[in-house]
């Protein structure tokens, strides 16, 4: 397929600067070419010096459009991770054509030993760039910046997930320290149960030790506060959803809480990280949850390295956990008959496989629902 380059700022469209930010909490290295100089320049500020990042931009421009007579465009990029996309947002509100890069989608050298500095990561990142805006087809991935309300809105079933995984932490915890001594569990998550536990005695009909029932507490404490956190969050999930989601993020939700087998906890999360994207295709969709294929060819070797895991771990675990209820609940639609059938007298791996295979199908089948309003073949709604 061939690629426009109509608007691509190569030599036949010099009058562009060209940035690449190299982030980190310490520092942030802006490595820069400006069409008024045959080189690259490098710039040091603090970390999260948004103004000095301007000012220095802004001085460039100005020094660029001296020389070149019209004032020059700027194209900036840095890699999506830990600050977010709230500097895409500043760099676009100042007139500036930003990119967030997917550090994954990178070429990298292939040595053993590679160097990597942040010198050498900010002149890759600029040459990614130029070369991307020169029309290059696949040299990186452009990340989608979601808007403010909708990346606030997932900021709720990411912290239940949390809470989820800490209050299994201290429950399993608890029960560690109690099994040191033979004693019996019973229900961490019950209030009363410290006076409970008081009343237990070991082989030997002792209480549990002084030191052990102090650390039993304390970690009950804070398994009593994650189960507050959690029912708070539970409780005000409803409402918030209401008013604060996203039109389109609050009506898929509802779209797929119709299925039977798909919970609000698991519409919640499939609405608020997958599902608000646009998509073109369903190699797309299921690219963007990592369940897509790996295989390793060259020459005689033919091998499959499994899934990708390339996307969002978020979205790739509840499909994977939604497609496990999803054969509980909807054992008599198409997808269910086909699993039963893939993994017939088959072993624990391939029942891994397969699962894997299904939950790509059923993420791509949901989403063609939502798209079209047309239920899932053989699927029930709920009573």
């Amino acid at each position: 397929m061939q690629i426009l380059t109509f608007g691509a700022p190569t030599a036949a469209n010099i009058g562009t600067i060209f940035a690449a930010i190299e982030l980190s909490q310490k520092t942030w290295l802006i490595t820069v070419h400006s069409p008024d100089q045959g080189r690259m320049s490098r710039y040091k500020l603090e970390g999260g010096d948004h103004a000095g990042l301007l000012a220095l931009i802004a001085k460039i421009r100005v020094r660029a459009a001296q020389k070149l007579g019209s004032e020059p465009r700027v194209a900036s990029c840095y890699e999506a991770g830990y600050d977010g996309f709230w500097l895409h947002r500043l760099l676009v509100a100042a007139g500036i054509d930003n990119l967030v890069f997917d550090p994954a989608s990178i070429a990298v050298e292939q040595r053993a030993r590679r160097a990597k500095t942040d010198r050498i990561d900010g002149e890759l990142l600029l040459r990614t760039l130029m070369a991307h805006l020169r029309g290059e087809p696949r040299v990186v991935r452009i990340v989608r910046v979601p808007t403010v309300e909708q990346e606030d809105a997932r900021r709720i079933s990411r912290e239940r997930d949390r809470l989820v995984t800490e209050q299994t932490a201290h429950t399993n915890r608890i029960k560690a320290l109690l099994r040191l001594s033979g004693l019996q569990v019973g229900n961490p998550r019950r209030r009363n149960w410290l006076t409970w536990l008081e009343q237990q005695r070991d082989w030997q009909d002792q209480p549990l030790p002084p030191h052990v029932m102090a650390e039993v507490k304390r970690e009950h404490a804070r398994l009593m506060l994650v189960r507050e956190q959690l029912a708070a969050l539970e409780q005000s999930q409803d409402t918030t959803q209401a008013s604060a989601v996203p039109a389109r993020m609050a009506t898929r939700r509802e779209q797929l809480q119709r299925l039977k087998g798909v919970g609000p906890a698991f519409a919640t999360t499939l609405a608020g990280e997958l599902f608000y994207k646009e998509f073109r295709n369903r190699r797309e969709v299921a690219s963007y949850c990592g369940l897509t294929p790996s295989p390793w060819k060259s020459g005689g070797i033919d091998r499959e390295q499994g899934i990708s895991k390339a996307g969002n771990p978020h979205v790739r675990q509840k499909a994977i956990e939604l497609t496990w209820l999803w054969i509980l609940h909807q054992p008599d639609s198409a997808l269910s008959r086909w699993f039963r059938a893939r993994t017939l007298n088959a072993g624990k791996r391939a029942r891994r496989i397969a699962i894997v295979a299904l939950a790509r199908k059923l993420i791509v089948a949901l989403w063609r629902y939502l798209e079209t309003g047309l239920v899932p073949e053989d699927a029930l709604m709920k009573a």
